[in-house]
């Protein structure tokens, strides 16, 4: 018999005491729906015409009053409406009588109602106001009150049935729940000592092919698992058995084949033309190619060990990667060109970028470490061009716009002659794109001043409720216009930052304009500030639409945006805040849900020891590869 035959036959008890569990579900379910189904529709709809009834008679009183203060024409309206709505109601309830006592308390309830509108109509006939007032508190309004007292006895005596019948399902359901309860029990150890019982004659075998694993594992070739079992585990054993064979063939035939291996893989690192380098688990050098070979200092190329095997700008860096590959925290990857490695080489300066990761023995350990040097020069140096190109044609574009701005200005303000209603229009269009223009080039110049290290970071102290106030301050005529709800919410920090005070507020009118831009109309925006061990990290969220999740690392780069926006921006607001917020020691991020707002954070520090100038703090960034 095979193994899945067995497993089958072991399951069939406890598949049918699933089936029997099941079966009583479904019938305590659809018990417990009739039930209640059977409470809502018998008494529910009396239940309601007692209360339009109660209130059909309120307004009709109401209806009297009026008549009293001089309002006959609104009276007489109201009362036919809702005489007809009690009528209505009343026939509705007499149509469905569930109750014993329901027939009595509609006889009654009948019998008040038309002595209530015979009253009624003897009351409308009057015309004296005083005679109308003596007769409301003599005569109608004690047929009104008995009329209420009628139609509240109906209520409660289907009320009544109702909370009896209620009773009597959670009886029933407490009475389920204990069946259902005691066949899930009765289930459950059925299973538990098929189960058990099936372990025990599966697990013998299998526990004499898990040791001969584990001595094949530890280099014993002479293990053999022997099973006397025509089964799959029995099938398992034998090929186990050939392997086990074959290995030991192996073993003792391939040493040539190992060496012809390891040339050929040494071949392949010295065709390479990056550096690489091969440590072992000490951290000792196994094998580099002629490139890394290079990058050694004279006379010192025959040394093992990390710190004579590189150029003292790629010492530190390689012993890093290395220490976190060997420790088993997985491969090091570059970020970008922030984390290119700058070299002074018998060419040149070159900027390499570093990898490293592990090297596994068969049975998972970590063997050593594989180091590569990519040379990212000529793309760093083809991105220092681009961002000095896009400085430059920033630059030269900040005349003629501010030259061109005049013009639309002076002609809008009627100094070259009168305009026409259309011409004023299109003007009126150049002045809001010459701003967005201007905002673009202005944007871009911060930028190349960042990258260039020609502004320094000033932190001074400064609280953060008044950086969060002052910023909505400055947006909430912006956010009016939108009909939109901006607020700072109740503070969770009250300590101070360092913060540059010019840099900062920039920061966050990037941020909260970003958010009021993406955020629709009857949206709120809501700032706050909280405190993070030695950071505060303060927060911009909105209500709109959110950022997926792919493109959340990305919007922090310089000109992206995300797919389908249609915001207008270029996308270097972003960008911006990342640079100012890390000058500052900060970190930047966001946290975003799909169709349910975003929320933009940076953190700043709470102390510091010295200002951060961006020339070290920012400039590194100016060769980053953007998407």
């Amino acid at each position: 018999m095979s193994l899945r035959t067995k497993l089958l036959l072991a399951q069939l008890p406890l598949g049918a005491a699933l089936v029997v569990l099941g079966v009583v579900a479904v019938w305590s379910i659809f018990t417990l729906g009739h039930e209640s189904q059977r409470v809502l529709s018998a008494n529910y709809r009396s239940v309601l015409a007692a209360q339009e009834m109660k209130e059909a008679g309120e307004r009709m009183d109401s209806a009297a009053l009026f008549a009293v203060a001089g309002r006959h024409e609104r009276a007489a309206a109201q009362i036919a409406g809702h005489r007809e709505r009690f009528d209505k109601e009343l026939r509705t309830a007499e149509g469905n009588i569930t109750e014993a006592g329901e027939p009595a308390a509609l006889k009654e309830l009948r019998r008040s109602w038309m002595d209530y509108q015979a009253e009624l109509d003897r009351y409308l006939t009057l015309t004296d106001r005083q005679a109308q007032e003596a007769a409301y508190f003599r005569e109608l309004e004690p047929v009104f009150l008995a009329v209420k007292a009628a139609a509240d006895r109906l209520l409660d005596i289907n009320q009544d049935a109702m909370l009896r019948r209620s009773d009597e399902a959670r009886r029933l359901a407490r009475r389920t729940s204990v069946l259902l309860g005691a066949a899930a029990i009765g289930a459950l150890v059925l299973g538990l000592l098929l189960s058990t019982s099936l372990t025990r004659r599966l697990l013998r075998p299998l526990s004499v092919l898990t040791q001969a694993v584990a001595r094949l594992g530890e280099g014993d070739f002479r293990a053999r698992a022997r099973i006397g079992l025509n089964d799959e585990v029995g099938r398992l054993a034998g090929q186990f058995n050939r392997m086990a064979d074959r290995l030991a063939e192996y073993q003792e035939s391939s040493l040539g084949e190992l060496l012809l291996a390891q040339r050929a893989s040494r071949a392949v690192i010295n065709s390479l033309d990056d550096p690489v380098v091969i440590f072992d688990r000490e951290g000792l050098v196994l094998e580099m190619n002629q490139p890394a070979a290079a990058l050694m200092p004279p006379g010192q190329q025959g040394q093992a060990e990390v710190k004579g095997i590189a150029l003292p700008e790629l010492r530190e860096a390689i012993t890093e990667a290395s220490r976190h590959v060997l420790q088993g925290r997985g491969p090091r990857m570059p970020r970008g060109f922030e984390d290119a490695i700058a070299v002074t080489t018998p060419s040149g300066r070159r900027q390499y970028s570093l990898r490293a990761a592990p090297v596994y023995e068969d049975v998972g350990g970590i063997a050593g470490a594989t180091l590569i040097l990519q040379d990212v020069t000529k793309f760093y140096r083809l991105d220092e061009l681009k961002n000095d190109l896009v400085a430059t044609v920033a630059h030269e574009f900040r005349t003629p716009l501010t030259s061109l701005r005049m013009a639309i200005h002076l002609c809008l303000e009627g100094i070259a002659g009168p305009l026409t209603e259309k011409q004023a229009d299109l003007l009126q269009t150049g002045r809001e794109d010459c701003q967005r223009l201007q905002a673009t080039v202005d944007e871009l110049l911060d930028l190349a001043r960042l990258q260039a290290g020609q502004i320094e970071i000033r932190p001074e102290p400064a609280p953060a409720a008044s950086l969060l106030e002052e910023a909505a301050d400055s947006f909430r005529r912006a956010a009016d216009d939108k009909q939109q709800r901006l607020e700072v919410a109740a503070l969770g920090s009250t300590r101070a930052v360092l913060a540059d005070r010019e840099r900062i507020p920039l920061v966050l009118s990037n941020l909260i304009s970003n958010a009021i831009r993406h955020t629709p109309e009857g949206g709120s925006i809501t700032l706050r500030a909280v405190d993070q061990d030695q950071f505060v990290r303060f927060e911009v969220s909105d209500t709109g639409e959110g950022v997926p999740e792919e493109h959340r690392q990305a919007i922090f780069e310089r000109f992206y945006r995300v797919p389908g926006s249609h915001s207008g921006a270029v996308g270097l607001g972003l960008s911006l805040v990342r640079d100012v917020v890390t000058a500052h020691g900060g970190h930047v991020g966001v946290d975003s849900r799909p169709d349910a707002g975003s929320t933009f954070w940076f953190t700043l520090p709470v102390t510091a020891e010295r200002p951060v100038s961006l020339d070290t703090a920012a400039k590194p960034r100016a060769g980053q590869c953007n998407t």
